[in-house]
């Protein structure tokens, strides 16, 4: 499956259904009447979140949403149905905007979540509903109201606890294969990675998500290589693991390149909780690592875990590190709350 984080889509509400002129001429009955029936409501269009999907790819193949319109009324005092509705469903994680791309209309975070985006059209009247004492034969009936019409944006940034940054070749991906049952793509070019890969990983019986973004290079908030576009995948995540490649001559130099973009993005990027990882450790002799950690430590400000995703050395506690700044996050965030267990009914 294709990985599509943004597309432009159009949508447009139901118009309301035309109320009915109509008259009743029944046999036996002495005084006919107005009978004209109302028309029924447009339909509306929604955007509702659902599981089973990480990607807005279906969008790339469809980009016109339209509800149906409302049924017209007619004799009889029969008032019209109302129309179909549309229901886009995206992925979680989701945020709408409009056209100028800066309004934000909803940021949909949990399956099931709904937000309206276009409500359809009011039926007319018939001229049923026209009749008074003094007009006791209405001769008009309403046009139902137009239904509204917009463009929208759909931008997914993927929900993971965990995100892994750092430049290209430096060993996301490999960690990412070998801690989850991820099979990102791996080879020895820079940027492999076209696109975030998820994986769930699982440490001490207990499970979070981690999300692997394309590799960051100098100048990339200016659109240099991959650009910082993939960056929004990791806005939601808690904690970031900033891989540094041991195998550099200087890893001090690339962590300075990748901590300089984060903060050239911003969105509090640079802000959140950072693990510093020398990776690849199993590719130098043991005094070189300590050197190079060392260095590293000197510009990060904090000892980096050293680390092999081949060999699984420092992995664990890696993930355990991590998993505690998760646990940190999720216990101070109000609006993560575990679900109260239901109380015992007692009569």
């Amino acid at each position: 499956m294709k990985f599509l984080d943004e597309a432009k889509v159009y949508i447009r509400s139901g118009d309301g259904g035309a109320g009915s002129v109509s008259f009743r001429r029944e046999k036996f009955i002495e005084f006919g009447g107005p009978d004209g029936g109302d028309g029924g409501r447009g339909g509306d269009v929604w955007a509702e979140c659902v599981d089973g999907l990480n990607t807005l790819i279906d969008y790339r193949y469809q980009q016109h949403f339209k509800a149906k319109t409302g049924v017209h009324g007619m004799g009889r005092n029969m008032a019209g149905g109302r129309g179909a509705d549309v229901v886009l469903k995206v992925p979680v994680g989701t945020q709408i905007f409009d056209e100028d791309k800066e309004t934000l209309i909803a940021d949909l975070t949990h399956p099931g979540e709904r937000v309206l985006l276009a409500k359809g059209g009011n039926g007319g009247f018939g001229n049923a509903h026209f009749k008074t004492s003094t007009n006791q034969a209405p001769r008009r009936a309403n046009p139902g109201l137009e239904g509204i019409e917009r463009w929208i944006w759909l931008r997914l940034k993927l929900i993971a606890d965990a995100g892994l940054v750092g430049l290209p070749n430096a060993g996301k991906s490999t960690f990412l294969a070998a801690v989850s049952a991820a099979r990102p793509k791996i080879a020895d070019y820079p940027f492999t990675t076209l696109h975030p890969n998820l994986g769930v990983v699982r440490v001490d019986s207990r499970e979070f998500v981690m999300a692997d973004i394309p590799g960051l290079i100098e100048g990339a908030h200016e659109g240099i290589g991959l650009g910082d576009r993939f960056l929004g995948h990791v806005e939601r995540c808690r904690v970031l693991l900033h891989l540094v490649d041991a195998t550099q001559e200087d890893p001090a130099e690339a962590y300075r390149v990748v901590r300089g973009e984060l903060e050239a993005y911003g969105a509090g990027l640079d802000e959140k909780p950072e693990v510093v990882a020398l990776s690849k450790a199993d590719a130098l002799p043991p005094d070189e690592i300590e050197k190079k950690k060392k260095a590293l430590a000197r510009v990060a400000g904090k000892t980096p875990v050293v680390l092999s995703s081949a060999s699984g050395a420092g992995v664990e506690g890696a993930l355990r590190v991590l998993w505690r700044i998760i646990e940190e996050g999720r216990t101070s965030d109000p609006n993560d709350v575990p679900s109260r267990k239901a109380e015992s009914w007692t009569p």
